[in-house]
C-alpha cells in the first residue's frame, strides 16, 4: 500500500501526521519525501519523522531555499526530476517495503518539478497501477472549510477520494473549531479519521508512539 500525505496548505501538520501514520503502520514502513526544501534553515522533515516514528526514510531531492520545490529549483538554476521519475522511484521502493508513506510539499497543487507536475499529479500517477490512499491534512480553525473543500474537489477530479486528518488541534477549542469538527465532513463528504494535538510534535518519541492509537479512528 502507498499512502500519500498532502495538505490544504503549508504548516498544517503534514510531517507530524506522517510520523504518526508511520508509527501506526509498524515495522516495514518507509517514509519518502520527494522534495525537501529549506535545507539548512529547518530540520528536514525526514529527520523529524525518523526521530518520532523510528522508521526508515528516504529523501529524493534536497533544495536550499524554503520555497515551493519548483520555485526553489528555478531560483538556483537546479535541474530536478519530473513527477514521473519520482513515481518510478517510489514504485521501486514499494516493492521492498510493506508500507510506503509519501509526504508531499505544501498543498495539493504545489509543484514538485519545473515542468508543472504537482503533488496531485504524483498521487494520480501512482494510483494508475498501485493501491493508493490519500490522507489530506487540514486545520480546524476559521477558513478551513473553504480550503479543505477546494483540496478535496481537486483530488476527486483525478479519481482520488481522500480521508481527512486534523493536523494540529489546539488544547482549547473556540467557536469556529467546535463548529468545524462537524462541518468538515458535512461540506466535504470526506471522513475525519484522525486528530493530532498541537503539541504532538514536541513529545518524546516513546510517548509519541504510545499515544498514536488514541489520535486515529480509522
Amino acid at each position: 500500500m502507498i499512502t500519500v500525505v498532502t495538505g490544504t496548505d503549508t504548516g498544517v501538520g503534514k510531517t507530524v501526521t506522517t510520523a504518526a501514520l508511520a508509527a501506526r503502520s509498524g515495522p516495514g514502513t518507509l517514509v519518502v519525501k520527494p522534495a525537501q526544501t529549506g535545507v539548512g534553515t529547518d530540520e528536514p522533515d525526514v529527520d523529524v519523522v525518523r526521530a518520532l516514528a523510528g522508521c526508515a526514510v528516504a529523501e529524493l531531492v534536497r533544495l536550499a531555499d524554503p520555497l515551493a520545490p519548483d520555485t526553489a529549483a528555478r531560483l538556483r538554476g537546479v535541474e530536478i526530476p519530473p513527477v514521473a521519475a519520482h513515481a518510478a522511484r517510489i514504485r521501486e521502493l514499494a516493492r521492498a517495503h510493506d508500507q510506503v508513506i509519501v509526504e508531499g510539499a505544501g498543498g495539493v497543487l504545489v509543484r514538485l518539478d519545473t515542468a508543472g507536475g504537482t503533488v496531485l499529479d504524483l498521487a494520480a500517477e501512482l494510483a494508475r497501477d498501485h493501491p493508493v490512499r490519500v490522507v489530506l491534512v487540514t486545520r480546524l480553525g476559521l477558513g478551513t472549510l473553504n480550503h479543505t473543500e477546494l483540496a478535496v474537489g481537486a483530488l476527486r477530479s483525478r479519481g482520488l477520494d481522500p480521508v481527512l486528518v486534523l493536523g494540529s488541534v489546539p488544547a482549547e477549542l473556540g467557536q469556529a473549531e467546535r463548529c468545524n469538527l462537524a462541518e468538515l465532513p458535512r461540506v466535504t463528504g470526506a471522513p475525519v479519521v484522525g486528530a493530532l494535538p498541537a503539541s504532538a510534535g514536541n513529545l518524546p518519541p516513546g510517548r509519541f508512539r504510545h499515544l498514536v492509537p488514541t489520535w486515529f479512528t480509522g
